[in-house]
């Protein structure tokens, strides 16, 4: 036997570190063990990581504070799987918390997250990675991400997965995704309507209602709508909708179909397969809010198409929409209300809303909601449109004020669609009046002053509708609606200017509104306006013209012709020609100004009781203007005569004596003769004392320091009263009217210094004699009557003045060189002997200069002799 050899003990190699087994309690040192080179501590640290994380959000932003994210993200990159797989898992269950997902994003781990959505990956991974996407999508700048590193294609793709939490988080992701419109486009290019529609047959409900929840998105552009019918999507909604068990989804496969009906063909196809009456049904007898409202939508757009509301109106969908406007939800009486907006172009619809749907939906403009109340204002906007009876009914209804509350609405279409209301009751005057008596014009004024250009619209065709009698365009003056109707005129948009203007036409119907128009720059807008080709429009030439017509002064000014349709009222004055452009400055300032060597400004002022009584001031003034222009031998009758004034005083707006209709032109002359009879009687010793009595007055001071300013009245014309109630007996009664021209054409001259010869016009020193006038009345202003020596264009004047208180048509021109005449049409004399020939009228210029009252033949010699 051999010998036994002791075997020897190897000794340990000194660079092999004996394996140490830890058990950790804390979440921080695990943490730190995700900085390991060891796969298997990383492996089971991730792990670790992933329990804890499960257990809450408290624990998710533990980890957030113990700075695990940061070395996570490494890991998703590791070569192992196991590692790898462990890190995804952990970021599936992370991206939920807000903070995490910042930093994320600041990270950008999305190209790392969406590189484990690859094909040769664990389903584990794509489970999680997904989860995470999702997570992550939810946010804007997470879906912009997700977008630009290609994650939408993967995850396109993983829809057809065989484990259906990859396929819930994908199309949750997907769902959120394309919410935004970019996303929208390249999902298009991607062909995922076919994957989506079958998660439909899932048996997951969850994923069967995400499906159809972005089928409802996406179906809002036409090319997915066109895919969706080309894929029999159509088909598979409706089974949706006939399966009762699914009822839980009848919601989103209402509002998808919905979408599907903004197509023509879509809408014929449901009509011939029995679509519409299932959508009739959902209406009527469901109890569910959400599918009431959906069906109400899908109802709406099915009912753009003539032939479909006329099924929908034989199918008697009225009175189901009317019985849905009483339901307690909000967004299902919103989706009645626009209903009944789409059935109202149905002319049989309309009718039957008139009793029983019209006061249910003015009961909805009191909602609390303003949604319900633009809805509501949109149907009943439609309702009345062209549509009298419905407009009475509205008003019927006491539709007027919550209307005119809506209109302090925050949002612009609420507004549009109630003062569009108002507009359509507005054309009856009764309904006119009624709103008019609801303070309608203070709450048009915001509105007028929107940003929004519907809103604008719709506020300036109401007050057009609104202002049509004095009293109501007053008060749109007085609340300050003026102003911001003439800015709407500036604007860029069409319908604005056109409605703006035919506002603006309707206000220019009185003096007073003109003036203040053309004060504030209406007119020399429009005038740029009609100068644009593309910019112009029928109501901004009318407007124009309307407000020329209604503010004279500035019409002769400008345009230096005044028609026979263009009557002279009291107040109205010539300042001579101005430039367009130039501001016509009102008479009270021009009385105001300080005397000038500029031409005279010339007044008619035929009213004899415009002042009011004499105050202890009145008189003093009145008495010293009677003495400085007492050494006047051409004013010493003027001066006598009872009259109270001070052209320095002021004057009340010359519009607050409106063009006279001939009916009431007596009534002046009756009260100007009565004048002239008491002041034939009223000279002799009384008036002389009452004089001296008034120039006691002297002493007393006009106006002192700090007094409140007087109301100012115009400057009176005595003189010019009288011309009007002589010519009234003696010119008015004549009933040929070439003679009354002849007639009316000699007194002028009369009154004006009588003939003056060709040879002697040089001679004839008118000039003066207005100088002197102006330094006697102490003013630029004279009136018409004063003037004892005047040429051609006061003459023209006073014989237009007169003319047209005695119903004598002619017209007012303006020359140059201080010429001015006035043109008059007679009639032809019918030629003897021919039948049917009527005659045709001729145009002269009356001669007030040379040889007053001849008839001047319209380019003749003697015309233009008498022009130029």
């Amino acid at each position: 036997m051999g010998k036994k050899i002791k075997k020897e003990v190897e000794s340990p190699l000194k660079d092999v570190f004996e394996p140490l087994t830890i058990e950790s309690k804390k979440a921080a040192t695990v943490v730190l063990m995700l900085n390991s080179p060891e796969e298997e501590i990383l492996a089971k640290a991730c792990e670790a990581i992933y329990k804890f994380a499960l257990k809450g959000e408290e624990n998710k932003a533990t980890l957030l504070q113990l700075g695990a994210v940061e070395p996570l993200t490494k890991l998703l990159t590791h070569e192992d799987k196991i590692v790898r797989r462990n890190a995804t898992m952990i970021f599936g269950i992370l991206a939920s918390n807000s903070d995490v997902k910042k930093l994320l994003r600041e990270l950008d781990v999305m190209n790392s997250v969406i590189a484990q959505l690859a094909p040769e990956e664990e389903v584990v991974i794509h489970e999680f990675a997904s989860l995470c996407l999702a997570n992550m999508s939810v946010e804007y700048t997470g879906k912009v991400q997700i977008f630009e590193h290609g994650g939408l294609e993967p995850l396109v793709r993983l829809l057809s997965s065989p484990d259906p939490d990859v396929k819930k988080n994908s199309i949750e992701c997907i769902y959120n995704l394309v919410q935004d419109f970019q996303c929208r486009t390249a999902f298009q290019e991607l062909n995922a309507i076919p994957p989506i529609l079958e998660l439909l047959k899932s048996e997951y409900p969850i994923i069967q209602l995400l499906a159809l929840k972005t089928l409802g998105v996406i179906t809002s552009d036409k090319e997915s709508r066109v895919m969706l019918k080309e894929n029999q999507g159509l088909d598979q909604l409706t089974k949706i909708l006939e399966t009762k068990e699914l009822n839980d989804l009848h919601v989103e496969a209402l509002l998808v179909i919905a979408n599907c009906l903004e197509d023509m063909e879509t809408v014929v196809l449901m009509q011939q397969t029995g679509g519409l009456k299932k959508l009739l049904s959902f209406a009527e007898n469901s109890t569910i809010p959400d599918i009431q409202k959906n069906a109400a939508k899908a109802i709406t757009k099915a009912a753009c198409d003539a032939e479909n509301r006329k099924f929908f109106h034989e199918q008697e969908v009225e009175k189901c929409l009317v019985t849905l406007l009483g339901s307690e939800s909000d967004g299902t009486k919103i989706a009645a209300s626009q209903a009944i907006s789409a059935m109202s172009e149905n002319s049989g619809s309309k009718e039957f809303f008139n009793t029983q749907g019209i006061p249910q939906i003015v009961q909805l403009l009191r909602s609390a909601s303003e949604e319900v109340r633009e809805a509501a204002a949109l149907a009943l906007a439609n309702l009345t449109t062209s549509n009298p009876a419905n407009a009475k009914a509205a008003a019927q209804a006491d539709a007027i004020d919550p209307l005119i509350n809506v209109l302090s609405s925050k949002r612009d279409r609420a507004i549009a669609n109630a003062a569009t209301v108002l507009t359509n009751m507005a054309m009856q005057e009764p309904l006119r009046t009624a709103i008019q008596s609801h303070d309608v014009m203070h709450a048009l004024v915001s509105p007028l002053r929107s940003t929004d250009t519907v809103v604008q619209s719709a506020a300036a065709l109401a007050v057009a509708a609104t202002v049509c009698d004095v009293e109501a365009r007053t008060e749109l003056r007085n609340c300050g609606g003026l102003e911001p109707l003439v800015e709407l005129l500036h604007s860029k948009n069409d319908e604005v200017r056109r409605h703006a203007s035919w506002a603006v036409m309707v206000c220019a119907n009185d003096e007073l509104m003109a003036v203040e128009l053309c004060r504030l720059g209406a007119l020399d807008i429009l005038e740029e306006i009609n100068l644009s080709v593309s910019r112009k429009n029928k109501f901004s030439e009318a407007a124009y013209n309307k407000l020329l017509h209604n503010h004279l002064p500035l019409k002769y000014s400008q345009t230096g012709h005044l028609s026979s349709s263009n009557i002279i009222s009291d107040g109205f004055y010539d300042c001579g020609r101005i430039n367009p452009g130039t501001k016509l400055l009102p008479l009270k300032e021009l009385c105001l100004q300080e005397l000038n060597d500029l031409r005279a400004i010339l007044l008619i002022n035929s009213k004899s009781d415009i002042s009011p009584p004499p105050s202890m001031e009145d008189k003093s003034s009145d008495v010293s203007y009677r003495q400085s222009i007492s050494s006047s031998s051409s004013l010493r009758r003027a001066s006598k005569e009872k009259t109270n004034f001070h052209f320095s005083a002021g004057f009340g707006s010359p519009t607050e004596d409106k063009s006279e209709p001939t009916s009431g032109r007596n009534t002046v002359v009756s009260r100007a003769a009565s004048k002239e009879k008491a002041l034939r009687k009223g000279r002799g010793k009384k008036e002389e004392e009452k004089v001296k009595e008034e120039e006691e007055f002297l002493t007393v001071p006009i106006l002192t320091e700090g007094s409140p300013d007087k109301e100012w009245y115009p400057p009176p014309d005595p003189e010019l009263c009288v011309y009007v109630s002589e010519v009234t007996k003696s010119i008015l009664p004549i009933t040929n009217i070439k003679e009354q021209i002849e007639a009316l054409a000699k007194y002028v001259a009369e009154k004006m210094g009588g003939r003056i010869p060709k040879e002697k016009l040089c001679d004839f020193s008118w000039e003066l004699h207005i100088s002197e006038l102006k330094f006697q009345l102490k003013s630029n202003v004279v009136p018409i009557g004063y003037i004892k020596k005047g040429i051609f264009y006061h003459r023209a004047l006073l014989f237009k003045v007169l003319a047209d208180k005695i119903g004598v048509g002619c017209s007012l021109v303006r020359g140059e060189y201080s010429r001015a005449w006035n043109e008059v049409k007679l009639l032809k004399e019918a030629r003897k002997g021919v039948i049917g020939n009527l005659p045709s009228p001729e145009e002269y210029i009356v001669d007030l200069m040379f040889h007053p009252g001849a008839l001047l033949k319209m380019r003749s010699r003697e015309a233009d002799l008498y022009r130029f």
